[in-house]
């Protein structure tokens, strides 16, 4: 074989192999592609504690929706779900590794509002969007970034909502919430954290709009239980010891604290009517405890639709959308409505429904 043929055969060979490698790598990349599967979106989600009742339904709520919709948006969502046990200091640590980790979406349930500056900054070093739940952040820090929001609703309303409640049944069932008949509306008010945007608000603006009506009110006595069931409790008994029928009205920052509050009732084997008890969340619990009239009320926080609005807020920030052509965005913040909650309004809910499906 002369040099000419040699050559010629060597490319063959040459190409030969070249082809081969080039199938090779063509199913491995093929192979390692459907191994990996659909994009997906990490959201790394802070709670200030999963402690509380109504966030961890919230974040369950989240969780839930996530699957759901992995389909329709032919990706996987990736929720990765972390307790700040009511310590900011903790909280810091877990949003530095979800960071460090470079999560697609930070949505965090802050411990101290005050706090919230530096997570915003560092979240926009790391180019992070970052959405606050269901606790408020101070304005001026929320607006340092156009990829910072918050999701929740008004405090103010849902302590008006409360106020109304009791209102109400104040104008409606007197004699029954008047126990002691002196014309006055004496209450009681079990608050969440000290110095907490929620528990300031929802405690001046349930007795603001009693007032305001030309209802005379009196306050026993108020004092701090830190969003909880038992610590409510422990508060509640040694009031009820001093006080006793005195209690025409308790306002509960929180169901949790309600509940504690009903608790109460039943250990010291209070005969109903008990006092008008009013709360905030409408949880699964508390809406049970109004339907059987063991409370007066409470005021839906949507958690359902805080998750709903968070996860559809992600995913618009995920696919580099404009957030304000989606939602209605005030301040960087995205409002839901409170409602009150009421025998009469699960009545009401409970016919609509009978109707709608004969």
């Amino acid at each position: 074989m002369n040099r000419k043929a040699r050559k010629f055969c060597s490319l063959l060979v040459i190409s030969a192999v070249v082809l081969v490698l080039f199938s090779l790598f063509a199913v491995l990349f093929s192979r390692i592609k459907k191994e990996q599967g659909p994009p997906t979106l990490r959201i790394g989600v802070a709670m200030y504690s999963q402690e509380d009742t109504f966030i961890r339904s919230l974040v369950q709520n989240l969780e839930q929706m996530a699957q759901q919709r992995e389909p329709k948006e032919g990706i996987r969502i990736n929720i990765n779900v972390m307790d700040g046990k009511s310590s900011q200091l903790i909280q810091n640590e877990q949003i530095e590794h979800l960071i460090a980790l470079d999560y697609d979406v930070l949505c965090v349930n802050i411990v101290d509002r005050t706090a919230a500056a530096m997570l915003i900054d560092q979240a926009r070093q790391a180019g992070i969007p970052i959405i606050f739940f269901n606790r408020q952040p101070v304005m001026e820090d929320l607006m340092r970034w156009e990829s910072a929001y918050y999701v929740g609703a008004p405090a103010e309303q849902s302590g008006s909502l409360q106020g109304q409640i009791a209102l109400d049944l104040w104008n409606s069932q007197r004699e029954q919430v008047d126990r002691n008949g002196d014309g006055i509306m004496q209450y009681v008010i079990l608050e969440g954290e000290p110095g907490h945007q929620d528990t300031l608000i929802r405690t001046e603006k349930c007795i603001q709009l009693i007032t305001d009506a030309g209802v005379h009110a009196e306050k026993l006595v108020s004092d701090t239980a830190n969003w909880s069931r038992e610590q409510a409790a422990a508060k509640m008994t040694g009031w009820w010891q001093e006080f006793g029928d005195q209690i025409e009205v308790v306002f509960a920052n929180n169901d949790d604290m309600a509940l504690g509050v009903l608790d109460v009732m039943t250990k010291f084997e209070v005969q109903p009517p008990y006092p008008v008890i009013i709360g905030v969340d409408a949880t699964w619990e508390a809406v049970e405890a109004v339907a059987d009239g063991r409370m007066s009320g409470t005021v839906l926080n949507d958690g359902a639709g805080i998750a709903e609005t968070m996860l559809d807020l992600s995913l618009s920030l995920y696919y580099e959308q404009d957030p304000t052509e989606i939602f209605s965005i005030e301040n960087q913040s995205i409002w839901l409505p409170y409602a009150p909650i009421t025998q009469k309004e699960l009545e009401r809910a409970a016919a609509e429904s009978t109707a709608s499906n004969p």
